[in-house]
């Protein structure tokens, strides 16, 4: 289908996008890599009289490494993600994410801002902050502020961003110890049926902290506090991944569709969780 018709703007800095925002208020919609707005206008479950495109705005992009701190721009793509050399060392669980994303062919438009920012539950990178505990940065008329990623999802589609500010960057501690991220879904190219996030660090043999979340299977990506605290001070046994896993589908709600019933969802979960957990806390 052909979207509905809409006036099209390409600010060089952020100052326009913040001024263009606050001149057409709820009409105006920013684009990154543009994957799930466009499909939408296409479809007309989404009409924006003012598309506000991002792609010039050279402050949007780049990966800094500084120290510990990691800070990635909103305009960077999941192809960058994967193949930044110093990234891939600091927190490899973002290319192994990344490369279950889609195609090649998404993944050269695909940004990290616009797939945690709109909050679709099917988003990838949205629980995948929550698991490494990212700040999100937001730039609006009064400045900037962080959010953190554990506390910026309130419901499919709604976030803490308000409609004047836009998402700039996200940062977060590099990471240590064991990873894994897992994604079960149809075909390539599909959301996740089930997907799971996993930071393990080891000490003296035995879990010293774990981060879970998991992707759509909500109409949030759930960071599950009592499922980590289940494997801390274990030997990541069948017995602690299992109360982990039990701690995981008591904080999930997914809903039946086209990947299947709700029973079969909480079953994948189950499945997809304890590879993520096994595959961290080997590589721990």
């Amino acid at each position: 289908m052909i979207p509905a018709a809409f006036d099209y703007y390409r600010p060089k800095d952020v100052e326009g996008v913040i001024a263009l925002l606050q001149e057409h208020g709820d009409d105006a919609r920013v684009m990154a890599g543009g994957h799930s707005l466009i499909p939408m206008m296409k479809l007309r479950m989404a009409e924006v009289p003012h598309l506000i495109d991002l792609q010039d705005i050279a402050a949007l992009k780049g990966i800094t490494i500084d120290g510990d701190t990691i800070t990635i721009g909103a305009m960077v793509t999941q192809h960058e993600l994967i193949n930044h050399d110093g990234l891939s060392a600091a927190a490899p669980i973002l290319s192994e994410a990344a490369l279950q994303i889609a195609d090649p062919q998404v993944r050269y438009m695909g940004t990290v801002g616009g797939n945690i920012a709109n909050g679709d539950p099917g988003n990838d990178m949205p629980g995948l902050m929550q698991c490494l505990d990212a700040q999100i940065e937001l730039l609006g008329p009064e400045g900037t502020r962080k959010v953190a990623a554990r506390e910026y999802y309130e419901a499919a589609y709604m976030t803490d961003r308000e409609d004047d500010e836009v998402l700039i960057s996200v940062r977060f501690a590099a990471p240590t110890g064991g990873y894994s991220y897992e994604k079960q879904k149809r075909k390539i190219g599909d959301y996740a049926t089930a997907a799971a996030a996993v930071q393990i660090t080891k000490a003296e043999g035995r879990v010293a902290t774990a981060s879970i979340a998991m992707t759509n299977l909500s109409d949030v990506p759930v960071w599950s506090e009592d499922a980590g605290d289940a494997l801390v001070g274990t030997t990541c046994d069948a017995e602690a991944m299992k109360a982990a896993v039990a701690a995981m589908l008591g904080d999930i709600d997914p809903t039946e569709d086209n990947r299947g019933p709700v029973a079969f969802k909480r079953h994948v979960a189950g499945i997809i969780l304890t590879r993520a957990i096994t595959r961290a806390w080997d590589r721990a």
